[in-house]
């Protein structure tokens, strides 16, 4: 299991679009990928779960990732995080 905590750069937070292209790349992993703010935990590969915890800007959410590829695909996802999110 791989955990790392991000900070939504994004000024208007995790609202349709960002939350979208972020479904969209976690989806294209082997992990499987929670997200975690406010005692929250939700799959990151459902759309509505992800924009149900209303990540806003300069909010801090834990990605939680577990399975074959999880040192992989943290990578990948950290950097799809600072470039998207």
């Amino acid at each position: 299991m791989k955990t790392f905590q991000y900070v939504v750069k994004d000024e208007v937070g995790l609202h349709a679009r960002p939350a979208g292209l972020l479904v969209k790349f976690v989806n294209s992993l082997n992990s499987d990928v929670k997200i975690e703010f406010n005692s929250k935990s939700v799959s990151a590969k459902k759309l509505f779960a992800v924009m149900s915890l209303g990540v806003k800007h300069n909010d801090k959410m834990t990605f939680v990732l577990d399975g074959a590829n999880e040192e992989d695909d943290c990578a990948k996802l950290k950097e799809f995080c600072e470039k998207n999110v």
